[in-house]
C-alpha cells in the first residue's frame, strides 16, 4: 500500500503549509497511524484542535474528509447503512403482476435488496470509497456502549457484512479519526484498537503563535496580550475553560474593534466573546477588577 508520509518531520512541515501548527507528538502519531494502518483516538478538552487535526490531514492529502457525528441514539442506519424502504415499496407497488405467476417474490426480494435500494452511512461509505479518505468519528464518547462495539468491529477489519449482499471490503484503508471529550470512559477494547494522542491547551508561546497564524492582521503585541490573558482565565475555575477557536475569536473581536492594547476596560466588555456562561463572566471580570496591575504588566511585558 502506498503511504500518505515519509516522516515526521513531512508531517509537520505539511501541516504547517494548511494552518495547523502541530509539534513532534502530534506529527508522530499521525505518521504512525497512517504507516500502522491504525485509527487515531485524539482526547483532550472541548476546542483544542481535535476535530480540525482531522480535517486538516484531509486537506493535507487530498483527501475526501466523511464525517460521522457522534450523539446519544446514533445506531446502525444512522452511522453503517440502511435500506431504500420508500423506494422498495413503489418497486413492490410496480411489481403488481406478482399474483399473476410473472415473477416470483424471490425474484422481487433479490431486486429490492440490491445496490439500487441500498443508502450508504459515514462508516460504509468510508469502506466503499475508491479515493483516498479520512474518516472522523467525532465526540465517540457520546454514543452507547452498543453503538461503540459496533465501531470496533468495523475498524478491527474494515469490513462489513450487510445480510442481504454480503461482506463489503475495504477498497483503501481510510486513515480514522476518533475524538472523545472525556464525558465518559471508552472500553478498553476501543482503545487498544486505536493509536491514543492526547491534545490539551497549547502553551502560552503556541496560542500566541496560533493567534498569528489564524489572525494575520493582528500584531505581535496583541496577540502576545491574547494569550497570557486567555491563560490566565484558564486558571480560574470555570464551567467551560474557554477553547481555542474562543481565543482565536476573540483576537479577531480585538482587531475589528481597533483596540491595540487591552486593559481592564477592553477585557471586560469583550469578554463574553472567551466565556459562554454568566458565572463564568462575572468570575472573570472580578479576576480583572484585581488583577489591573497584572495587565499593566502584561501589556509591558508584551512591548
Amino acid at each position: 500500500m502506498e503511504h500518505r508520509f515519509e516522516s515526521i518531520p513531512q508531517v509537520r512541515e505539511g501541516l504547517g503549509k494548511v494552518d495547523y501548527l502541530s509539534d513532534e507528538g502530534i506529527a508522530g502519531v499521525v505518521y504512525l497511524g497512517d504507516r500502522l494502518q491504525k485509527p487515531i483516538l485524539v482526547e483532550g478538552p472541548a476546542g483544542t484542535g481535535k476535530t480540525q487535526l482531522a480535517k486538516s490531514v484531509a486537506e493535507l492529502t487530498n483527501s475526501r474528509l466523511i464525517r460521522l457525528q457522534c450523539y446519544e441514539g446514533l445506531d446502525e442506519s444512522k452511522a453503517l447503512y440502511e435500506w431504500n424502504y420508500k423506494k422498495q415499496l413503489l418497486r413492490i407497488q410496480a411489481e403488481g403482476n406478482i399474483e399473476s405467476g410473472t415473477s416470483s417474490w424471490s425474484e422481487l426480494e433479490d431486486d429490492i435488496f440490491s445496490e439500487e435500494f441500498l443508502l450508504t452511512r459515514p462508516l460504509l461509505e468510508a469502506i466503499r470509497a475508491e479515493d483516498p479518505v479520512v474518516l472522523l468519528i467525532d465526540e465517540v464518547d457520546r454514543v452507547e456502549v452498543e453503538t461503540e462495539a459496533l465501531l470496533l468491529e468495523i475498524l478491527s477489519d474494515y469490513q462489513v457484512s450487510v445480510p442481504e449482499l454480503g461482506t463489503v471490503e475495504a477498497r483503501q484503508v481510510p486513515l480514522v479519526f476518533l475524538t472523545s471529550n472525556n464525558t465518559r470512559e471508552l472500553s478498553e477494547a476501543l482503545k487498544r484498537r486505536c493509536l491514543f494522542l492526547h491534545l490539551d491547551y497549547p502553551d502560552m508561546d503556541r496560542e500566541k503563535e496560533i493567534v498569528l497564524t489564524k489572525v494575520p492582521e493582528i500584531s505581535e503585541n496583541l496577540a502576545d496580550q491574547v494569550a497570557r490573558i486567555v491563560r490566565s482565565i484558564r486558571q480560574l475555575e470555570l464551567k467551560k475553560a474557554p477553547s481555542v477557536s474562543e481565543t482565536i475569536d476573540w483576537a479577531r473581536t480585538l482587531v475589528l474593534l481597533g483596540i491595540e492594547h487591552v486593559g481592564v476596560e477592553e477585557a471586560t466588555e469583550t469578554v463574553n466573546i472567551l466565556l459562554k456562561y454568566r458565572s463564568d463572566i462575572e468570575k472573570a471580570v472580578r479576576e480583572f477588577a484585581a488583577d489591573d496591575k497584572s495587565f499593566a504588566a502584561a501589556a509591558k511585558d508584551a512591548k
